[in-house]
């Protein structure tokens, strides 16, 4: 048992000084032209899914979330703020969303990975270490406007978005009034 005890203790130094060795000697490529090593993804993948899992529980979704005034104020905040990184249908992402690492998402499933809740939080609270910033201070209704617009991006053609932009910038972008519950064209 002792001896046991021993080599569990020696791995754990071991462990401990390669891990030091990795942090303090410079030994990890934090360059953004240098891909994660695959344990590193692995671990900050499985992180990032259960810490959004776990933070976003009771988040409530409001029951307005399907109006045409949401997703129009959603299609307006995405266009300024998130298609540059995301790119959207029919527009391409900047070209400063090719150097970062890791790559901006395109969002066209992220709805069906995520909750309505699950995607308010990231939003509200933004993503460490992936230049996914934090916007509450753009106030929650804003945040459930781009959740509504997330919801209804899968399979959304680059007509329907442009005429969604094209109504949030006539009704004043965010600024927009609720009054906007008109049918939009079909895709």
């Amino acid at each position: 048992m002792k001896r046991l005890a021993w080599s569990l203790a020696g791995i754990l130094l071991v462990g401990i000084g390669a891990g030091t060795a990795v942090v303090f000697g410079g030994l990890y490529d934090v360059g953004a032209t240098s891909p994660h090593w695959r344990l590193t993804y692995r671990v900050l993948e499985t992180a990032r899914f259960h810490s959004i899992r776990h933070h976003a529980e009771g988040i409530t979704t409001p029951v307005d979330l399907e109006t045409q005034a949401r997703l129009v104020g959603g299609a307006s905040h995405f266009s300024m703020h998130c298609a540059s990184c995301h790119s959207a249908p029919g527009v391409e992402a900047e070209d400063m969303a090719e150097g970062m690492y890791p790559k901006p998402p395109v969002l066209n499933d992220v709805a069906q990975r995520y909750t309505p809740g699950e995607l308010f939080w990231i939003l509200k609270h933004g993503i460490k270490m992936s230049g996914m910033p934090s916007w509450a201070d753009h106030g929650d209704d804003d945040l459930w406007n781009i959740v509504a617009f997330l919801e209804k991006l899968p399979g959304m053609n680059s007509s329907t978005y442009q005429a969604l932009v094209a109504r949030a910038e006539a009704a004043g972008g965010h600024h927009m009034h609720h009054d906007m519950d008109m049918p939009m064209p079909r895709q």
